[in-house]
């Protein structure tokens, strides 16, 4: 059985989320302990139970017992991931996201087709959107041979969550490696200025801003307002994706109250900018989740992304824990290369 240390590194719930996912695909049992001890609330919270429990459900676990603030426990896999229909709540406004990308590798590879829905939060800080899985990490996936959609059925905001995310995956997906190195010319900006149970000005200044702010006139920019009023919560933001010939990056920027929607338009066109000045193929967040499928891809991958993060570390210490496998960081360069 391994031991993983879950403070080690960036110490957050991503170590978790990553041991369940290889924990499953490989059949490798693990503990894990000091889960999240530095965070100001340590151990397990209600969106990581979440993970625990439907990692355990898609390959009949079997877990030591668990609860709000475990620190430590063991989790041994019985089969390989099993395809069928699952259904998830969080409960709160925990990401629904990180539940839906801990169990949609092993879904992907798994011997049939399944369907998943999460309920829980959808556009939260401090984790990727439902927009950002969907236009960002999915059609990397994709690209890798994975056979997966996912749709935004409703939205969940804090405080009180209520938003829903479904996938449909084909299954029998055998995943290849990606070469990266190259991004190629910007393709398209695509994205979406939302707000819901608010006015509809809202969605539309941001918009609006947006696209004052891009010039780039050989380049499709397809920047539309949503207004939507099925959530429980109010809430707005703006979520951008650029597209290259062979690279993608998202940029999310979640409102606050008093924070105003011209002000989401300007930081998420920043951090695109920025982004764009370099030679990067991927956005530093979807280096932290697209090197865990090139780990578990036929054949050498390698890419690059504007920063190596305490985050992309992090994560690749713990694949290598589970997976035989040279991953060589490159941190002056921003190079990641996964051998064959």
């Amino acid at each position: 059985m391994l031991r993983i240390d879950g403070s080690h590194g960036e110490g957050g719930g991503q170590v978790l989320r990553t041991a369940l996912t290889l924990s499953i695909i490989t059949s490798t049992p693990f503990e894990i302990y000091n889960i999240r001890a530095n965070r100001s609330k340590p151990g397990l919270r209600p969106q990581h139970l979440t993970c625990v429990a439907a990692a355990q459900e898609i390959c009949e676990a079997s877990v030591s017992d668990i609860q709000i603030g475990t620190t430590d426990f063991q989790f041994i896999p019985k089969n390989k991931a099993l395809p069928g229909r699952y259904h998830w709540d969080v409960g709160t406004a925990g990401s629904t996201v990180l539940v839906m990308q801990t169990v949609l590798l092993p879904l992907v590879m798994a011997a049939g087709a399944s369907k998943v829905i999460i309920e829980g939060g959808t556009h939260v800080p401090y984790s990727p959107s439902a927009h950002y899985l969907r236009d960002a990490y999915v059609p990397m996936l994709i690209q890798s041979g994975g056979e997966v959609f996912v749709s935004l059925d409703r939205y969940g905001w804090r405080p009180k969550g209520g938003g829903q995310i479904t996938a449909q995956l084909e299954g029998w997906s055998q995943l290849h490696g990606q070469d990266l190195m190259e991004r190629g010319a910007l393709e398209r900006i695509f994205g979406y200025g939302v707000a819901t149970n608010l006015p509809a000005h809202i969605p539309q200044r941001i918009t609006d801003h947006v696209m004052r702010q891009f010039d780039y006139p050989d380049i499709p920019i397809d920047v539309r307002p949503l207004r939507d009023n099925s959530s429980r919560s109010k809430g707005a933001g703006l979520f951008l994706t650029a597209e290259y010939a062979n690279g993608r990056a998202g940029f999310s920027q979640l409102g606050e109250v008093g924070l105003p929607a011209e002000h989401l338009a300007e930081e998420a066109v920043y951090n695109f900018e920025l982004f764009n000045t370099t030679k990067a193929t991927v956005d530093q967040h979807l280096a932290d989740q697209l090197v865990l499928i090139l780990a578990l891809a036929q054949g050498a991958s390698q890419f690059v992304t504007p920063e190596i993060t305490e985050h992309l570390r992090t994560n690749i210490w713990v694949i290598q824990k589970f997976v035989t496998r040279d991953i060589v960081a490159d941190h002056h360069l921003g190079h990641v290369q996964i051998k064959k």
